[in-house]
């Protein structure tokens, strides 16, 4: 037994109505859902979420609602703890554990069907591995460039240079660290044993666990502001999706 659970709350304070916001005449989370409902190996979809919008729009596309409680609903929850939770009332409901869980956000569009496909296979085909998620290169990100603002109110590094090694062969060329890839959190496919252990889990998205495997996206994100979405918009149009009337 495979579940999907998607999260999805209703406040959001950088882009209020993000996730049933219409990105090419559709809810944006009417795509992560999409991708769940038809990637032909998830046998449960939840939706764990405290907004009507957005329960009325799972039920279409077959997602049985789990109601989020208020103290997981606030600007400050986590959304690992939701994912907790979602996941004790899917056993609850299943009366058992789901061999795997395909994690998903509702304002995380960026995700198709044969990637959920893919990273059930890698965590069949290696038990070892804890998970597999999508991964984006953004290497014009790389930590090397990031800074940060100092008590004297000008600009320093965001991470000491010596981390990379010797400062005098670094450049600032986008591409001199290597490939940059960040989880995009589009989609987590992971062991349900990770939410068992979340306090095990690495930093920053600790349901992801500790052996990670990657599953290769291109510019992936979850959309947190209105500027993004152009980026899912043109994200969107090259796997095929037009504007729906």
């Amino acid at each position: 037994m495979i579940a999907a659970l998607i999260l999805g709350r209703k406040g959001s304070a950088g882009f209020p109505g993000k996730n049933t916001t219409p990105v090419l005449g559709r809810p944006l989370a009417w795509y992560p859902m999409e991708a769940a409902r038809t990637s032909g190996v998830v046998d449960r979809l939840f939706i764990s979420t405290d907004d009507p919008q957005l329960m009325a729009i799972g039920t279409e596309q077959g997602f049985e609602t789990i109601e989020r409680p208020p103290h997981l609903c606030t600007d400050e929850a986590l959304g690992e703890d939701a994912y907790v939770h979602g996941y004790q009332v899917i056993c609850e409901r299943l009366g058992a554990k789901p061999e795997l869980l395909v994690l998903l956000f509702c304002n995380a569009a960026t995700v198709r069907p044969e990637q959920i496909r893919e990273g059930v296979a890698i965590l069949r085909a290696h038990p070892d591995y804890d998970s597999a998620v999508t991964v984006s290169r953004y290497n014009m990100f790389s930590p090397l460039r990031a800074r940060r603002v100092g008590a004297d109110g000008l600009l320093q590094p965001f991470v000491p240079f010596e981390t990379f090694g010797d400062p005098k062969t670094l450049n600032c060329d986008r591409d001199s660290q290597g490939d940059v890839l960040f989880a995009d959190v589009a989609l987590s496919v992971v062991r349900p044993e990770n939410l068992d252990r979340l306090e095990d889990g690495l930093l920053p998205q600790k349901w992801m666990g500790h052996k990670i495997a990657p599953i290769d996206n291109d510019a992936g994100l979850d959309l947190d502001y209105q500027f993004q979405v152009g980026q899912v918009e043109w994200w969107l149009r090259n796997q095929g999706w037009t504007e729906r009337a």
